[in-house]
């Protein structure tokens, strides 16, 4: 959104206003002042107009203070941009799809009042993507409280510490003093990638685990996630607490088709003699293992580990038993009545 400048018009100033103070940060005047191309003086008068119309801006007197949004007892108009408000669209159509307490119906409501107001070539767009979406169902995860996302993600957004009780795997219950840092949902799941203060190092919990966040009024200290990129950090996480299966396959496929039907990046390819190609590759997964060798649509020879040969094997065991001996008509002991 451009600036109005110091000769632009009030009502579009007014609005360049408004949407700097729905960032969540506090902002000194005189950096509303540069942004907007006016006078201090033509700022505390815009932030007296918005107060007039509903806007419930705060202000902290005093060095290092300045403006910001807080809310109010009810929610004025938002200020959305075309993108803004597509992807809050989006989103709301798709928010059903993790697990979090009561927010489905919350989203549908939502959605639907959100689209009343779109401008048409807003409300095409947003159909024509719930039109050619599909989302892929799967078993449920566990259901998260709302609040505690909230409660989680706001300590995040303004860097303050927060304390929680977490329950682990075990059922053991601690206290935590943490610095909230990103919040990741993936696999139906939501976590939490906190800096944990008692423990002096990073941790990802469980947000489903996590109850009664009580913010603490204290400022986080300004932290890198190791890496620097949080869902990096999570990914390679996760890999290191899960069982990782590292095999060791020939395959009677010439080196550069195997690499292919693999993809980029999938395992370690060294070419053998008689078309043949000896793979490395891992995965955290006996099943997804046994399914990428499988899927080559080859003869192989595993060579390790001993828990993926024998995983084959009862692969093999249950394939024959479902199909016959060769000669063998199919079995028909659990067919299907008529």
């Amino acid at each position: 959104m451009r600036h109005a400048g110091r000769h632009g018009r009030p009502a579009i100033r007014l609005l360049n206003l408004l949407s700097l103070l729905q960032t969540p940060r506090e902002w000194p005047g005189t950096e509303l002042a540069g942004r907007l191309g006016v006078s201090g003086r033509t700022v505390r008068r815009d932030i007296d107009r918005l107060r007039e119309l509903g806007y419930p801006v705060e202000a902290a007197r005093g060095l290092g203070g300045g403006y910001r949004l807080v809310a109010g007892t009810a929610m004025p108009p938002l200020l959305l941009d075309d993108e803004e408000s597509v992807a809050i669209a989006v989103g709301l159509r798709t928010a059903a799809a993790h697990p979090v307490d009561g927010i489905g119906e919350a989203s549908a409501r939502a959605l639907a009042k959100l689209e009343h107001i779109l401008p048409s070539r807003l409300r095409r767009r947003v159909a024509s993507l719930g039109a050619a979406t599909e989302p892929l169902t799967t078993a449920a995860g566990p259901g998260v409280d709302p609040a505690v996302l909230a409660a989680l993600a706001a300590a995040a957004a303004a860097g303050e510490r927060v304390r929680f009780t977490h329950t682990g795997g075990d059922g053991t219950e601690t206290r935590r003093h943490a610095e909230p840092h990103r919040i990741i949902a993936a696999a139906r799941r939501w976590y939490l990638i906190a800096y944990d203060l008692d423990r002096r190092d990073w941790r990802t919990f469980r947000a489903d685990r996590v109850t009664a966040p009580r913010p603490t009024g204290q400022r986080a200290e300004p932290r890198d996630v190791p890496g620097g990129d949080a869902a990096a950090y999570f990914r390679d996480t996760m890999y290191a607490l899960a069982p990782v299966y590292r095999a060791e396959v020939t395959v009677h496929l010439p080196a550069d088709r195997a690499a292919a039907r693999l993809g980029a990046g999938a395992a370690d390819v060294r070419v053998l003699d008689g078309g043949r190609c000896l793979l490395t590759t891992a995965a955290d997964t006996l099943d997804w293992l046994a399914a990428r060798l499988l899927m080559l649509g080859c003869d192989f020879r595993v060579h390790g580990p001993p828990e993926l040969i024998t995983h084959l094997r009862t692969l093999a065991a249950r394939a024959a038993d479902a199909t016959g001996r060769p000669g063998e008509p199919p079995p028909d002991h659990d067919r299907a009545p008529a």
